[in-house]
């Protein structure tokens, strides 16, 4: 739940007002502070709470603001000064929060952090403007004129902001374009969708309406939008044993999750009890699939994923080193989560080793989605033996603003040590690693590896979610 503080004072702030109560929104609570008569409309919606507080007193916002955790502030007034003052006590309160500002005076403010100017001004121009004749057409009325061409707008918190957009599942839809800083982008699938961003798009219009759904909605999509769906893959030669607790930790994962489907792939089966026992788990959002044959195995298991919509992949440390599983699902672009030692029913934290500021960068989003929809606690763990924490700065300054953003909050340890014997002795916990093309099976050329990825993925303790990332063109947009 979203809680917005709204400034309100004069006209326009009543008419936005009158708007939210009737576009009712149930994700968001919003309060009011407003100081003179005439501002609040006769009826308010219950996600509604009025404050009679004049937000250019610093005390009194200050009290407001520390009753209730605010995901974002919008400014709307009449007056100036009341905005220039309201604006620096927001920002000495809270140097983070988003603010949104109705500018009718053409301020010099835009260089602020975190801060987007609706120069309302220039938006009455533009709309005037395109009412005129010999004016280009907008997007909704090229091609078919049915909504097949469409522009996105990313939010901050979005599930695809921070994506690369080859793990951005795209069935019968494109993002053709991305516009950013006034500037066309052609993606490749390395580019990485920022907040803010402008996606062009191209598909049939109900997927479009499906995707801007998706594209605006903050939290709770997870596995999206690297696919929906949940897809479980036991080989009987080497899961048998714990076939059924398998099964069982899934179908728990796809339960805290909305709306998923969970399909299970069963290679070499042997046993006819076992395989007994895992059909009467059968029903409308459970299906099993027996592969009796031995070969084309991995081709059977990208037909699945596609067909499927498969966005998480579930196997065992087993399974995924014997079909060499890294290269084919890093190459599908899919979340991959591994058994450990602990299950899942145990596990009440996740932990991002600190890594490269690209790598930490591209796995934020997906790690908060994460945490909140499980409800973990989400730490950002830096151990470091020379205890250089000056490099991590910019990462830790990304990841407490996503926490503002998903309203979830974030440990922040940092420490002189050796970051694989800490994560070694750490209990109930889920691992987020990367998923990179370079990562390498457990093996005694581990011990060899520079990358830090490839001593975590060795320890079986802990069950692991992999993020895929693209390296060759990280950080490059």
């Amino acid at each position: 739940m979203k809680n917005i503080l709204i400034l309100a004072d004069g006209n326009t702030a009543r008419y936005f007002l009158e708007w939210v109560s009737k576009k009712r929104i149930s994700e968001n609570n919003y309060h009011i502070a407003f100081y003179k008569d005439g501002v609040l409309p006769e009826n308010l919606n219950r996600d509604i709470t009025a404050h009679f507080c004049d937000p250019t007193s610093y005390s009194k916002l200050l009290s407001l603001m520390s009753s209730v955790r605010f995901s974002e502030v919008f400014i709307i007034m009449d007056e100036v000064e009341d905005v220039r003052y309201s604006l620096k006590n927001i920002r000495e309160i809270d140097d983070k929060i988003f603010i949104v500002l109705l500018d009718k005076w053409n301020q010099e403010c835009s260089n602020m952090e975190n801060l987007t100017i609706v120069n309302q001004n220039q938006l009455i121009s533009s709309h005037l403007y395109d009412h005129l004749p010999n004016v280009p057409v907008i997007a909704q009325n090229i091609g078919l004129g049915e909504g097949e061409i469409m522009e996105m707008v990313v939010p901050f918190g979005s599930s695809y902001s921070y994506r690369h957009i080859g793990s951005i599942a795209q069935r019968k839809w494109k993002i053709v374009a991305i516009y950013r800083d006034k500037k066309q982008i052609i993606p490749t699938s390395a580019t990485i969708v920022r907040p803010n961003d402008i996606l062009l798009t191209l598909g049939k219009p109900r997927v479009l309406d499906g995707v801007y759904k998706s594209i605006n909605k903050r939290y709770g999509l997870f596995p999206e939008p690297f696919g929906k769906n949940i897809y479980l893959i036991l080989d009987m030669l080497v899961d048998e044993d714990k076939a059924f607790e398998y099964l069982q930790e899934s179908i728990y994962l796809a339960d805290r999750l909305e709306n998923k489907n969970i399909y299970i792939r069963v290679v070499n089966p042997a046993h006819f009890d076992v395989i007994s026992k895992l059909k009467k788990e059968e029903n409308h959002r459970l299906a099993i699939h027996i592969y009796y044959d031995t070969l084309h195995i991995k081709e059977i298991l990208e037909y699945d994923i596609q067909s499927f919509n498969i966005g998480l992949v579930i196997n065992s440390l087993d399974t995924f080193n014997k079909y060499n599983l890294k290269e084919e699902l890093f190459n599908l672009k899919k979340l991959v989560y591994i058994f450990g030692d602990i299950s899942l029913y145990n596990i009440n934290n996740c932990v991002i080793m600190m890594g490269s500021e690209a790598q930490m960068e591209s796995i934020s989003s997906t790690s908060f989605d994460l945490a909140e929809s499980f409800d973990f606690t989400l730490k950002l763990c830096n151990y470091d033996p020379e205890g250089d924490f000056e490099k991590s700065k910019q990462i830790i300054s990304h990841y407490e603003t996503l926490s503002q953003i998903f309203n979830h909050d974030i440990q922040i340890v940092q420490s002189i040590d050796n970051p694989v014997r800490r994560l070694r002795k750490m209990n109930n916990t889920l691992q987020i690693i990367p998923f990179t093309s370079y990562m390498k099976k457990p093996s005694i050329f581990t011990l060899l590896s520079r990358h830090l990825e490839d001593y975590f993925f060795k320890l079986e303790k802990h069950p692991k979610i992999l993020v895929p990332i693209e390296i060759s063109e990280i950080g490059s947009l």
